[in-house]
């Protein structure tokens, strides 16, 4: 039998308990990058990480001979705002070092587009500081989301310059005086009250 067939097997015979994952579980399943750990801290896409508790473990090998001295480097995709760092003593929370400067958490893929916005506007995309202040604007515009009602206003002060100026009216009185009308009023037509309803005679009509 299979691994897999195994455990059908086993789970038909005696059911299973659904476990809850711990926050070392969660950890356990995030992606993995191995980095060194060096003075100023780790490095990820352009990103530093630091933390005092990394002190001991400064150009320090591993033991992960595979790795090269390595460390093991978990992240969340979607908040890389801090990674996780597996040593002999346990977890290690590292934020970026530039966190301060952003409002808000954000995701690898809006780390990147902040790097290109920043590149467009003739930054160094390398600069973290640089790339820090580009990426809080960006979250900032889309906490606040558009300023529609700044827009309404300029989009009518833009099509009130353009239209032209109104003539002047004429003055009153130079205007001649308007004869009166002539015409007699039509009288009003007849009113034609409507009758009142008798539901019983009503039903008469149709037995």
């Amino acid at each position: 039998m299979s691994p897999n067939d195994k455990y059908a097997s086993l789970v038909a015979a005696a059911g299973y308990l659904p476990l809850v994952l711990r926050g070392e579980d969660y950890l356990e399943l995030l992606p993995v990058a191995w980095r060194a750990i060096n003075d100023y801290g780790i490095r990820i896409a352009h990103r530093t990480y630091d933390a005092p508790e990394l002190g001991p473990w400064r150009r320090q090998h591993s033991g992960h001979v595979a790795k090269r001295g390595l460390w093991e480097v978990h992240y969340d995709p979607y908040d890389i705002s801090r990674v996780f760092v597996r040593t002999t003593g346990g977890w290690i929370t590292a934020p970026w070092v530039h966190l301060p400067l952003v409002n808000a958490p954000f995701a690898d893929f809006t780390w990147d587009h902040a790097r290109r916005l920043a590149a467009a506007a003739g930054l160094d995309d390398s600069n973290e500081a640089a790339v820090a202040r580009v990426l809080d604007a960006l979250l900032t515009r889309a906490e606040h989301g558009p300023d529609i009602r700044s827009a309404r206003v300029i989009g009518r002060t833009r099509t009130a310059a353009a239209l032209a100026a109104p003539a002047a009216a004429p003055e009153i009185d130079n205007m001649p005086d308007r004869e009166p009308d002539s015409t007699a009023a039509s009288p009003s037509a007849e009113v034609v009250p409507f009758g009142v309803f008798d539901a019983h005679a009503e039903a008469e009509r149709w037995l």
